[in-house]
């Protein structure tokens, strides 16, 4: 049992992942969808079998802690826990089964550590990458980006900026037949370009980023479709280069699919099926938007930012 050992948890809209993780590298990476904001655009609340599914989950979770000896975790909570009337309920049931105070993050916040992790991937990959950096966080309910540069390997971050729109919350808003009408589409893409008008007026510098890299499940779920995963392979999925072009065919395959047949393209989760859709609309729209030709798909982000933020001033984790 190492006792130099760090975790992250992070209760996000659509997904509840773990990271425990240490200076040899990761011990243990776990994701489950437990869909904690679906509903929420309409009642304004977490529903409680939401709840009760991130809580179960959670469970799960402690176990691990304690099979590893973790002392240390931060536990936080994104977009959903943000916007819901019910939020402060929902943290303290996260708290009477971990043990650990949990934490709604801001969306500047929740970029900046997107970006962290980001970074600190490229590091682990022995990246000597130098320049501009745009790191892009496709949520459940929030997309963040996070703008800035590395120097001497040093990453330096410069301006974040959260943004409500996500898979689950478009999905809510935008879709209502299966598979999506083009005109529901179209006004989903348009409302996503506007989004993106305020992120180039208030994030300077994000038009002309050298490097992109895209994080979260949205981007991982597309990179895995692209490849035509059976099986999820995180050696595979972290550092694909997503071409626009593939991206594009991977949202028109996706989008024109009843939820029937979308289910049956390998690298597509089944409980992440009705979401993603309106999650590959935000990353074509991005990627329209910013005239981006490609970007890198990394496995690495808000959850190694949380686990770098518990490691002591002598540096993160993999320096």
């Amino acid at each position: 049992m190492t006792n130099d050992l760090v975790a992250a948890i992070d209760c996000g809209t659509n997904t509840t992942r773990l990271l425990i993780t240490g200076r040899d590298g990761d011990v243990v990476r776990r994701a489950e969808i437990t869909g904690l904001g679906r509903g929420l655009g309409a009642t304004g609340r977490l529903d409680s079998e939401a709840i009760g599914r991130v809580t179960a989950v959670l469970a799960s979770y402690r176990a691990d802690l304690d099979r590893h000896g973790v002392t240390r975790c931060r536990v936080a909570a994104t977009s959903a826990a943000r916007d819901a009337a019910n939020g402060a309920e929902f943290l303290a049931e996260v708290k009477a089964v971990l043990g650990y105070e949990p934490e709604i993050l801001s969306g500047a916040d929740e970029a900046a550590l997107g970006f962290a992790g980001a970074t600190a991937g490229m590091r682990r990959a022995g990246s000597s990458y130098q320049g501009s950096v745009l790191v892009i966080d496709i949520g459940g309910g929030s997309t963040e980006f996070s703008l800035g540069r590395i120097v001497d390997s040093t990453p330096e971050l410069l301006g974040a900026l959260s943004v409500d729109m996500g898979s689950v919350r478009f999905t809510e808003l935008f879709v209502e037949h299966d598979p999506p009408r083009p005109e529901e589409l179209s006004g989903m893409l348009q409302v996503i370009a506007s989004h993106l008008d305020d992120v180039e007026r208030d994030l300077p510098g994000v038009m002309s980023a050298s490097r992109v890299i895209a994080v979260a499940g949205t981007a991982t779920t597309m990179a895995a479709v692209e490849i035509g995963l059976i099986d999820y392979d995180p050696a595979q999925i972290d550092g694909f280069v997503l071409e626009r072009a593939a991206a594009e065919d991977v949202f028109r395959t996706l989008a024109t699919e009843p939820f029937d047949d979308r289910i049956h393209n390998p690298g597509l989760q089944r409980e992440r099926a009705d979401v993603i859709v309106a999650g590959a609309a935000i990353m074509v729209g991005i990627m329209r938007f910013l005239g981006l030709d490609e970007v890198i798909v990394s496995e690495r982000d808000i959850l190694d930012g949380l686990a770098d933020s518990l490691v002591s001033p002598s540096g993160p984790l993999g320096a």
